[in-house]
């Protein structure tokens, strides 16, 4: 259809005007009967804020998205663009996207008064007709609505009561089309004013024109529920005027954060090809977000995005990558102790209440990757504080002995694969443990549960660990105090 070229053949095609909250809901409702998938790539929502939004859709309605940050919030606004019809005809060379049929600017209608059916026709791509506006505290009403230019009413030699001589904003710009505004309450309460007869009545007035715009604009708007008391708010009256309030939400589980963090993360193609992450690496990866979430160091207002399981798992990938190019190997498996390059990840992440603060990213780092090594080994190995008593065999023994017979075992950050397995398997009981526990592991994983008995068994105080600059040293517990104490008769 796109073919057509003038007003005549474009009403001889049967062409019907429809408004873009019809037209998305028109789309919409043809991909749902043929059960095709709305929003592609968005993981996590099926059963709650997709369904919302559809049904928002279908009610015609504008939209707010009200979340804390690294909610997808953006980007499910971004693929409404996927709703909307590939190719719409506007008046050649209009300003606001103008319906040949429908034309709301003087322009378009003056220039379909002089050439009637043989107006010229263009056809506009759906990506030119989404706008996205980040709201900043210094965005004005003239940014958003428009205002008279000057140099227009020069150039064109008009005085300023002709509305030709208006500029006009990225509101009306996004006429017949999708407008997001991100971060709506860092918008001044007098700029959400401005906002008021848009959404309502569908018409905006510039500096005092009578001038009647008649907008066609399916509204998104996006908010994290911090600003409500920090930097801003929704004014009433406008949250009022917005037909539908959707709330999202963080990954219920860590299977649907694994999909999110796979599909999102950045890898070259060199990086999937020689290093692997084990599913244990992956699943600590994000037991780590979920931790930082339910921490008592971490604003809970503020949220802890998705981004640090992204980014974290680019810093793991990076970290082992590293390692093998350093011992010129072909291939890595990332490990427990590749985790301490993943730290940077983890502080640039979340934001800290008083006590956080007063620990140190650094070491509430420390704190979030502890606590998930210790859940990890529970999920694998027994209790090391509630083995029964007469227990015939503790299944720790032989590695509390080979510790307490004062060995000590040094894992290096750098250490190649060939080092990192002949350290592991001096630590006598060790694989028999993991073998034993877990006997359908194969090959490098045992060696990945290795590691993680031993940082488990720390956690537990069952022996010691201390964290050096580029290594790992794990020692008896009893040594260690004993060393201490001789430290203080000193």
């Amino acid at each position: 259809m796109n073919d057509i070229k003038t007003l005549g053949e474009l009403k001889k095609s049967g062409y019907r005007s429809r408004s873009i909250k019809e037209e998305l809901r028109e789309n919409l409702v043809k991909k749902l009967q043929k059960k095709e998938t709305v929003f592609e790539g968005v993981i996590g929502f099926e059963d709650t804020v997709l369904p919302d939004i559809e049904r928002a859709i279908l009610s015609r309605h504008n939209i707010l998205l009200l979340g804390l940050r690294g909610q997808a919030k953006t980007r499910i606004a971004r693929l409404l663009v996927h709703l909307m019809d590939e190719y719409m005809p506007i008046v050649a060379g209009s300003e606001l996207h103008d319906d040949p049929l429908n034309p709301i600017t003087r322009q378009a209608r003056d220039l379909i008064a002089e050439k009637g059916d043989d107006t010229p026709i263009e056809w506009v791509h759906r990506d030119e007709r989404y706008v996205e506006k980040l709201a900043t505290p210094d965005v004005s009403v003239a940014d958003l609505i428009g205002d008279v230019d000057p140099i227009k009413a020069a150039t064109l030699k008009l005085p300023y009561s002709d509305e030709r001589v208006i500029h006009f904003g990225l509101v009306p710009r996004a006429h017949r089309g999708i407008f997001v505004i991100n971060e709506l309450p860092d918008l001044q309460a007098r700029i959400q004013v401005s906002l008021f007869n848009i959404l309502q009545e569908g018409d905006i007035q510039i500096r005092g024109f009578k001038l009647r715009l008649p907008l066609d604009i399916q509204f998104v708007f996006t908010a994290n529920p911090e600003d409500y008391t920090n930097r801003g708010s929704i004014i009433t009256p406008l949250k009022d005027r917005i037909e539908s309030q959707i709330l999202t939400h963080y990954p219920k589980n860590i299977d649907i954060a694994r999909q999110i963090t796979d599909q999102e993360a950045d890898l070259t193609e060199d990086q999937t090809q020689n290093v692997r992450v084990p599913d244990l690496m992956s699943i600590l990866l994000e037991q780590i977000a979920f931790e930082a979430r339910d921490s008592e160091y971490i604003d809970e207002k503020s949220g802890v995005s998705a981004r640090l399981s992204i980014s974290g798992k680019e810093n793991l990938v990076s970290t082992a990558e590293r390692r093998m190019l350093i011992n010129n190997e072909k291939k890595a498996v990332a490990r427990i102790i590749d985790f301490w390059g993943v730290i940077p990840a983890i502080t640039g992440k979340v934001e800290l209440v008083y006590e956080g603060e007063q620990e140190g990213p650094y070491n509430v780092a420390i704190a979030l990757m502890s606590r998930s090594i210790k859940k990890l080994f529970l999920d694998h190995f027994p209790n090391p504080d509630k083995l029964k008593r007469g227990q015939e065999r503790d299944p720790y023994g032989t590695i509390r002995a080979w510790f307490s017979g004062g060995n000590t075992l040094d894992l290096l950050n750098d250490s190649s694969d060939k080092e990192f397995r002949a350290a592991l398997d001096q630590v006598a009981g060790l694989k028999k443990l993991v073998t034993k526990q877990l006997p359908e592991l194969k090959g490098d994983e045992v060696y990945t549960y290795m590691e993680l008995a031993l940082h488990g068994l720390s956690e537990f105080n069952v022996i010691n660990k201390d964290i050096l600059e580029a290594s790992f040293s794990f020692r008896d517990l009893l040594a260690d105090m004993l060393d201490d104490d001789l430290f203080d008769d000193e």
